[in-house]
């Protein structure tokens, strides 16, 4: 029986191996759980293609969007973790545990990271007609009415609202928010006048920015930006240590194979390596990263840690 049984667990052990070995053997899903034509889509696609020319398989992107990003990241999370369905998540992914009470899924617990994608800056915009000239102006207009100042985040709890947030706390000043469904409707009423301020995803925004119809005060990277080298950090301003990004990153059901994981971490490191994969995404405005699985998992406890103290200073509850 010993005998019968280690022979077992040797067949087994095998097979497994020789599964791993011939991964993937069929197409790969990527779910976004945003809209179609949004950042983190936009930035899946051009990977999803480089991922399927290494890996031999074709990785389809799939949309799963909803609340907030949870509906698709609660789909991965209950798909087999065989490597075959991948989740292609950002900042909310983090952001999420802090917000919500009950997810349907862990967030931690339900995931294996794979490697951060991408880093993608802010850009603190003002209406082109607007008083404050400098981040100096409105930190000082903001000081002396407490309260007055509004800012637009495309919702609750995003990048753009954290980003708001440490600047308000980093200065000691009171402002509004006004939560929108999404980044447009929010620079459009930035650009109408109906708010003061924000801080937008620079993919958003650049573009109005050198239109003439934005003026940008600041950028939330640790340095100045390539594309904006005369708009200083946040940083630059006094609030020490301020840096804020979007991030993207590949994520795969907790317990897939090791094998397995790692051949996706090497290739999705290679895939952030090629050229044209970096300048496409350069020209969304996004850093490319490639990191290592534990560099990322790292990566996402500490912006779990800074979304939980951000939030939770800004008076933001569970809902």
């Amino acid at each position: 029986m010993k005998l019968y049984r280690a022979f077992l667990a040797a067949a087994l052990a095998f097979a497994a191996t020789a599964a791993c070995a011939q991964y993937p053997d069929h197409p790969i899903k990527m779910v976004v759980p945003y809209s179609a034509g949004g950042a983190a889509d936009a930035q899946s696609r051009i990977v999803a293609v480089k991922l399927s020319a290494r890996l031999g398989q074709q990785v389809i992107v799939e949309n799963r969007p909803g609340a907030s990003g949870t509906i698709g990241a609660a789909a991965v999370a209950r798909a087999p973790a065989d490597g075959y369905t991948l989740l292609y998540d950002a900042t909310a992914h983090a952001v999420n545990p802090v917000l919500y009470k009950t997810l349907g899924y862990d967030s931690k617990r339900d995931f294996l990271p794979i490697s951060l994608v991408s880093l993608t800056p802010n850009l603190l915009v003002v209406r082109t007609e607007s008083p404050y000239r400098t981040i100096a102006d409105l930190t000082a207009a903001a000081r002396q009415k407490p309260g007055h100042i509004t800012f637009a985040t495309p919702g609750q709890g995003t990048a753009q609202h954290i980003a708001a947030a440490l600047y308000a706390q980093g200065n000691g000043l009171q402002l509004t928010h006004i939560p929108y469904k999404g980044g447009a409707p929010a620079l459009t009423d930035l650009m109408g006048g109906q708010v003061d301020m924000m801080f937008s995803n620079m993919a958003a925004s650049s573009p109005l920015v050198k239109s003439g119809k934005l003026r940008a005060l600041a950028v939330s990277a640790r340095e100045r930006v390539a594309g904006f080298p005369q708009v200083p950090t946040v940083a630059e301003s006094g609030v020490r240590d301020y840096a804020v990004y979007e991030w993207n990153g590949v994520f795969a059901p907790a317990g897939t194979p090791k094998d397995v994981a790692v051949r996706l971490e090497t290739e999705m490191r290679a895939v952030l390596q090629d050229p044209e994969v970096r300048r496409r995404l350069e020209e969304l405005g996004a850093q490319p990263i490639g990191s290592s699985s534990q560099d990322f998992a790292r990566f996402v406890d500490e912006e779990m840690q800074r979304a939980e103290q951000v939030l939770s200073a800004s008076g933001i509850k569970q809902e």
